[in-house]
């Protein structure tokens, strides 16, 4: 996955990492702003991990928030054909 696209819906998206990884504050969040270094250095310190560890976690969890993204913005063309 491109990850220009989750920083892209970051105020979308945010929502996500919170339920995926709850120790993340909301300043936290703010920090972050989509970064993926600043997430996996964030989620290191968070949770104690290594490196490799929260990135595998990371991508895991981009395939799905991809999908999730795809779905939204089918629908949305789906509804734009119909008008």
């Amino acid at each position: 996955m491109n990850w220009d696209r989750i920083e892209g819906s970051w105020m979308k998206i945010k929502g996500k990492v919170r339920e995926r990884w709850g120790k993340l504050t909301d300043d936290d969040l703010d920090v972050i702003a989509g970064k993926r270094d600043q997430l996996i250095g964030t989620l290191q310190q968070k949770y104690g991990q290594t490196k490799e560890a929260v990135e595998q976690e990371i991508d895991a969890w981009t395939k799905a928030v991809d999908a999730d993204l795809d779905k939204g913005a089918h629908a949305a063309a789906a509804a734009a054909v119909k008008h």
